[in-house]
């Protein structure tokens, strides 16, 4: 397995520990519920019918294009500026790795940093209608900067930033968005099941807050001493590859 494999692998890490964190977790019902305009109880039955699946998927769906396509484009361009400034490589590299750390300190909770606190996010009161309008939603969703979803997707475009093409751009902020979309959809067709898992899985997001710090702080030291291709080493391990 590859260095690069496995920075899409970071990537896709990354983006479910978006998932599990406090912006976002607890607010997956509102969503779903607000992307779908179906009632609460109809999306927690243990059994819903088949239209109501029916349009859970389209709609779920639609909302994870939406983020998707911002996420690609973010991803594209980071690496195309990054290609301007290939000569200061090193020094983008080694700030980028301090970005990163600092990030991480910030979403463990160690100690927070002023910027980062509070949220600032695009928020439509009132949903466009149809299917474009679920779209339009996920656009505005990724558009949103939390304390927790926030300093992830910044790690992620840094990293991007340091790619030779657009196309490893493009790869790990698809990747990232793979890593946040899945779970949300597989919550969408079974938000009973949701509801169940988040009651006891919800005393241990704080856990994961940590664990998605440490994370950062891991990946900003690599990156700042140019060893992230030391991942490829220990998945080799981990995986049993060659």
């Amino acid at each position: 397995m590859g260095s690069s494999n496995i920075t899409i692998l970071g990537a896709l890490i990354a983006g479910f520990l978006s998932f599990l964190s406090p912006c976002v977790l607890p607010l997956i019902p509102s969503y779903i519920t607000y992307i779908t305009g179906l009632s609460f109880n109809d999306l927690q039955a243990e059994h819903p019918s088949h239209k109501v699946r029916q349009q859970t998927i389209i709609h779920s769906l639609c909302f994870i294009a939406g983020f998707t396509c911002v996420f690609v484009l973010l991803g594209a361009s980071a690496t195309f500026i990054g290609s301007f400034l290939q000569s200061h490589m090193t020094l983008l590299q080694r700030m980028g790795g301090v970005l990163i750390f600092i990030f991480g300190i910030h979403v463990t909770g160690i100690f927070d940093i002023g910027m980062l606190l509070g949220e600032k996010r695009l928020t439509i009161h009132r949903k466009p209608a149809g299917f474009l309008g679920s779209f339009v939603v996920g656009v505005a969703f990724s558009a949103g900067w939390t304390p927790c979803i926030g300093p992830i997707l910044a790690s992620i475009l840094m990293v991007a930033a340091t790619e030779s093409t657009i196309y490893r751009g493009v790869s790990l902020l698809l990747a990232y968005s793979i890593g946040l979309a899945v779970p949300f959809f597989l919550s969408s067709l079974a938000l009973h099941q949701f509801l169940v898992l988040f009651t006891r899985f919800k005393k241990y997001i704080r856990i994961f807050e940590i664990i998605t710090g440490v994370f950062l702080m891991v990946v900003g030291i690599l990156i700042f001493t140019n060893n992230l291709s030391l991942f490829s080493r220990y998945a080799t391990i981990w995986f049993g590859g060659e």
